[in-house]
């Protein structure tokens, strides 16, 4: 069990963010066990035939074999939403030092670095540039094209789906409803380590004023801390609808459905289960975001969809009586 301890005045410092670089470091972990991440199978098998063109030997072990991941490749993010470009630029200005510290702590023993990594840590400036740079060549060929806008979209409507929690429930329904490990108890976050892969290597942490920062993750399969105890506080957690990436449109077999909305619009109401944008629909459907716009408008006008505004993101969901016409 880890406790995180509030002192009066933490609970309001603590805040959401998504972080495009710690969802490109964490993507490596598909390498090693595409296994425990099934919605990212068709994406892996897409970016297979380019790994071969980039660094495939550093990437690859920038991941422990029990997936830790060294804590200064994931910063935490100083802004809500970062662009991946500024992070790296964080990445880059990481004193080489750290590096040594950081992937020695990510794979416990000086035997189990690999030969690529201990190679590296004996010029620590020059192995620093040479994962941004792997980092920069993943990001663009792999990430960048198709995968991200989707992840995005799942992380902008999770980060408000928990701000409405927040709102509407409190700090305790929110932090439990982040993840099953997850609990909070007489005013301290408790976060239960028994399913942990490897025991982290500390048991408690006072927030003492530094601001408590909530990121959630395709990649994680529970909540989790940063491996060194010392970083800013921060813990990364499943994201709400990650499922998403991988699931197909839903066939509309409702032929009375069809009859009355047409079925461009039918299934567009029925993927509207959980709030989502123009552009995660139009990826979704594989159609331009004029034409989902279009019938976004009708069944808005209909009473079948409300819409809300996140700063430049306007999210679509379904009514109550657009719910009923689905039953």
């Amino acid at each position: 069990m880890i406790e995180f301890r509030f002192d009066v005045g933490d609970l309001a410092t603590t805040s959401f963010a998504y972080s495009p670089l710690q969802e490109a470091v964490f993507s490596l972990r598909c390498l090693h066990d595409p296994a425990r991440y099934p919605h990212h199978r068709p994406w892996l098998r897409r970016i297979r035939p380019r790994l071969d063109a980039l660094d495939h030997e550093l990437l690859i072990t920038l991941t422990a074999p029990w997936l830790w991941v060294p804590d200064c490749l994931t910063p935490r993010p100083e802004r809500a939403r970062p662009v991946f470009a500024d992070e790296l630029d964080r990445l880059r200005a990481t004193p080489p030092e750290l590096l040594d510290a950081d992937f020695r702590a990510a794979y416990r023993t000086e035997d189990a670095l690999p030969p690529v990594v201990a190679r590296g840590l004996t010029e620590p400036a020059a192995f620093l540039q040479r994962i941004v740079e792997a980092l920069d060549a993943y990001w663009q060929v792999c990430l960048a094209p198709d995968w991200w806008p989707r992840v995005q979209s799942i992380m902008a409507a999770d980060l408000a789906h928990q701000a409405r929690v927040l709102a509407e429930q409190g700090a305790g329904a929110m932090f439990a409803g982040l993840d099953r490990r997850l609990s909070w108890v007489g005013g301290q976050l408790r976060l239960s380590t028994d399913d942990f892969m490897l025991q982290a290597p500390w048991t408690d942490m006072s927030i003492a004023g530094r601001g408590l920062v909530l990121l959630p993750s395709l990649f994680a399969r529970g909540a989790q801390p940063l491996i060194d105890p010392t970083r800013p506080p921060t813990i990364i957690y499943p994201a709400r609808g990650r499922a998403t990436l991988s699931e197909e449109p839903p066939p509309v077999t409702d032929d009375a459905l069809v009859r009355l909305l047409g079925r461009p619009r039918a299934r567009l109401l029925l993927l509207l289960a959980e709030p989502a944008s123009t552009t995660e629909l139009s990826h979704r459907l594989k159609v331009t975001p004029g034409a989902v716009s279009q019938h976004l408008a009708v069944l808005y006008d209909a009473g079948l969809l409300s819409r809300t505004r996140e700063g430049r993101v306007v999210r679509y969901g379904r009514t109550a009586l657009g719910n009923e016409l689905c039953r």
